[in-house]
């Protein structure tokens, strides 16, 4: 039996698409056969072929704007919109050491430019009657860590609830609206993570892993996942071979969160 996904020829674009988990995206959608578009605030280091690549300040309404002017020059609309752009810079310490801008700065990155974008794309994208959006959520929005990942949780909680809201308003008019919940993904991002945290507490990357796991309450599968394994979920979800599936978030930790 042959598994096509149905992706060949799709516009599909990737935010944040340079680095681990959107730079994963971008090579398994290319695999498939997708045209692919995909942004991030410099350019590549080593960009592959056929892919194009818009430089873009997504945390900014001008980014936004930017990248939203380039998407209609060039392909006039997207197929699938994949919101994957996120992270965290916080410091560790609780709630005290988050000030305005630190809050300002999570809501930005993590919540307002998947917000700012489906709102550039989406009436295109509504006016032919089909697509995909898909967000990026985490497990940290039902498991937070109080230590350091409050500010990121809380915009990602966010970003999970106004995706099911948005599913529940325009699935009924073609596009589907889905969300994968990641647990930890070994990525650049959160290996610096580890290693930031491990150094204030006097210790090196192992150091900090082991308390990111002990935080989280241990992974089942024993490790965090890879950019990869997450990629390929993402890549089944937004291609046709998933039709009915919208709604709903699709959450994928090593058996993290401990209940259903």
């Amino acid at each position: 039996m042959s598994f096509d996904l149905q992706l060949q020829g799709q516009r599909v674009l990737v935010t944040g698409g340079t680095k681990g988990l959107g730079a994963a995206l971008v090579e398994s959608l290319q695999e498939v056969g997708a045209q692919v578009m995909t942004t991030a605030r410099a350019a590549p280091q080593r960009p592959l072929e056929g892919v194009t690549y818009v430089q873009a300040d997504l945390t900014t309404a001008e980014g936004v704007n930017e990248l939203a002017r380039e998407v209609k020059q060039r392909w006039g609309t997207v197929d699938i919109l994949i919101n994957s752009l996120g992270g965290s810079s916080a410091p560790a310490g609780g709630f005290a050491a988050l000030d305005d801008d630190i809050w300002l700065s999570e809501l930005n990155l993590n919540l307002l430019s998947a917000v700012r974008l489906d709102r550039a794309l989406l009436p295109a994208m509504l006016a032919k009657g089909a697509g995909v959006v898909l967000h990026v959520t985490s497990i940290q929005h039902v498991l937070p860590l109080p230590e350091s990942t409050t500010a990121y949780a809380a915009a990602k909680g966010a970003l999970s609830t106004y995706s099911k809201s948005l599913s529940k308003e325009v699935t009924p008019k073609g596009v589907r609206v889905l969300r994968v919940s990641p647990g930890w993904i070994e990525t650049e991002a959160s290996v610096a993570f580890a290693e930031r945290m491990g150094a204030q507490a006097g210790t090196d990357y192992e150091g900090g892993k082991k308390m990111v796991m002990d935080w989280l309450g241990g992974i089942p599968v024993g490790r965090p996942a890879t950019p990869k394994e997450v990629a390929d979920l993402i890549t089944f979800l937004v291609s046709p071979r998933a039709a009915s599936v919208s709604g709903s978030e699709h959450v994928i930790d090593g058996g993290t969160v401990p209940t259903a």
